[in-house]
């Protein structure tokens, strides 16, 4: 009859500490180096060789055997050694994970029970009428990161436990032999060679929070070979430190350029040998798409080569993401895993990395760089800024011709018309948002920038939980509700509609923007700050970002977390005039 296996708790948990774990680690190398001393007192102690006979013969076989046992228990403390120091290691990434789940339920007041429950303890709370959902909605977002960093922790935890398990039982049960050829020098070699130590990899289809918890509990040395071996586990992955992402996202350039010249090749050998080219087949299609990917991977590294941390403004890429029809890609001017303003910028239709990422990223460091010298001027330069361009859905491309337009008004999904690819840009956006929060020790004030579909992408999101405390939108053509309550920040709503957009009138999805309560409608005019300082108005729907002018300044000081500095006012130039609603798709 086997004996149960009892699974370890949260409450154990808390106890387990790895030095005790690595102290029998050093016993057991002393007791290692004790037995492989004993090898010259063995050979001082065999058979001589002038005696002959039956007892110098069972002498010789006695002493034989003496030596293969010894072999064989040299080998076995030594792979005990090593289990034990593997397991302490890993111990060390998990007493962290403990301690940073432990850190943020005493900081968001919740109780974590020993049976891995949490419980909110926060007491009553006087709620704004207006902040009431944002508030809960946010309370339930850290419950539920949490509960997911603790289930990793139990994931990790029985991991360990059981990789330990296994070389105790089979030392217990002798199966290290080795080869009685070599000395115990050898055999202690063996021994350890025997035992290794199994990566652990993310839980798939996790949240943030899942995968903040896994991280958190690996040891050093796991999260290097992670990064080595299994770069294409973090490199997208929401709620892993953005530090770790851009390390391996780097990592798989090369590769990821020859997996697509080779696919290059292998098309444009296929067209050549067809005799009517790509008329009946998709391949023209398909080597479009890996020609457009390898141009994103040559943005890219533009982009990034513009400056590389430990800059100020150094880039770093947080995601590389090749697996849709077109390139997404994420890429910060400054360090998101320290800033104390985050910034994430969501670009509308017609965006690629190929052909958007650079003029992006120059944008977004305009507004970060704006950001940075408004802090200054106001006392707060030591606070620091890191402005993210989020390229991570695949956004409506503007496609020539008259029927084509016609088709993409009455029919396609991949079209500014349909709300569908802002919907399932949300999701990927959520995460995202999500993502920079877990990923951290304490949180950043988090900004969301929209222009245009991006705008609506934003706003999707924004229905739900993110941790978003300010959003701008600009260039707006709905936010994909009526309701401005149902968009969660814990701070402000702003809007800019430039004189003459006329994309941020036609209220297409959802009504006018600009008509919904709640929303402080913040200024594109040109303007004369209370310094004396002088910005220039941004006509049209394409310029909001222009260094210079009162709507750049306006959203970096709602980066900066300075509203009492916006420049407030509507000049929106074309009203209502041709404001034409259309049902919003839902999927």
């Amino acid at each position: 009859m086997g004996v149960p296996v009892t699974m370890p708790t949260y409450g154990d948990l808390r106890q387990w500490e790895s030095a005790p774990v690595e102290g029998s680690a050093g016993a057991a190398r002393g007791m290692t180096n004790v037995l492989v001393s004993l090898a010259d007192e063995l050979f001082a102690i065999t058979v001589p060789r002038d005696w002959r006979g039956s007892a110098a013969a069972s002498s010789r076989t006695s002493s034989e055997q003496i030596s293969d046992h010894l072999d064989d228990l040299v080998a076995e403390m030594a792979a005990v050694r090593r289990g034990l120091h593997l397991a302490a290691d890993a111990l060390v990434g998990l007493e962290r994970g403990v301690a940073e789940v432990e850190s943020l339920a005493h900081r968001w007041q919740f109780r974590l029970g020993d049976d891995g429950s949490v419980t909110d303890v926060s007491g009553p709370v006087y709620l704004d009428p207006d902040k009431a959902d944002e508030y809960r909605a946010e309370r339930q977002r850290q419950c539920d990161e949490l509960v997911d960093r603790i289930e990793q922790l139990m994931r990790r935890a029985d991991a360990i436990d059981h990789e330990l398990g296994q070389v105790l039982s089979a030392a217990l049960s002798s199966s290290y032999t080795v080869s009685a050829d070599g000395d115990l020098g050898e055999a202690a070699a063996a021994g350890e060679l025997a035992v290794g130590t199994t990566l652990l990899p993310p839980v798939q289809g996790g949240r943030p929070g899942d995968a903040a918890g896994w991280w958190d509990a690996l040891s050093d040395a796991d999260r290097a070979r992670v990064i080595a071996e299994h770069p294409d586990w973090i490199g997208n992955l929401d709620g892993i430190p953005f530090a770790a992402r851009h390390e391996a996202n780097v990592s798989l350039i090369a590769h990821t350029r020859q997996q697509l010249v080779a696919e290059q090749s292998r098309l444009e050998a296929d067209l050549a040998d067809n005799w009517f080219g790509g008329t009946f087949t998709t391949d023209d299609a398909a080597l479009e798409m890996v020609r457009d990917k390898l141009a994103s991977l040559d943005a890219v590294e533009r982009t990034l080569a513009q400056s590389r941390p430990p800059a100020p403004d150094g880039r770093m890429l947080l995601m590389l993401d090749m697996s849709h029809d077109r390139a997404m890609s994420a890429i910060s001017v400054g360090d998101p895993d320290r800033a104390d303003h985050v910034s994430v910028f969501t670009p509308g239709l017609g965006s690629t990395v190929h052909g958007s990422m650079e003029g992006y990223d120059g944008e977004v460091a305009g507004v970060r760089r704006s950001a940075v010298n408004e802090l200054q001027r106001i006392g707060r330069g030591s606070e620091t800024v890191a402005s993210i361009t989020w390229v991570g859905y695949q956004a409506p491309q503007n496609r020539d011709g008259f029927w084509e337009k016609l088709y993409d008004f009455g029919q396609s999904e991949d079209t500014v018309f349909d709300a569908t690819s802002a919907q399932r840009g949300a999701i990927r956006l959520v995460s995202f948002y999500n993502g920079i929060d877990a990923s951290r020790v304490t949180d950043p004030h988090l900004t969301g920038l929209g222009h245009s579909y991006g705008s609506t992408t934003q706003a999707f999101a924004l229905q739900q939980s993110t941790g978003v405390d300010d959003a701008v939108f600009f260039g707006s053509p709905g936010f994909g509700t009526s309701n401005s309550d149902d968009i969660h920040v814990s701070g402000g709503r702003y809007l800019i509609e430039a004189k003459w957009d006329p994309i941020a009138d036609v209220g297409h999805f959802g009504v006018d923007p600009s008509h919904l309560n709640k929303i402080t409608h913040i200024s594109s005019g040109e303007t004369t700050l209370p310094d004396g300082r002088y910005l220039e108005e941004v006509t049209g729907h394409s310029a909001y970002l222009k260094s210079g002018s009162t709507s750049q300044y306006n959203i970096a000081v709602v980066v900066a977390g300075a509203p009492e500095m916006l420049v407030t006012g509507d000049n929106s130039g074309f009203g209502d005039i041709i404001s034409w609603p259309l049902p919003v798709a839902h999927n």
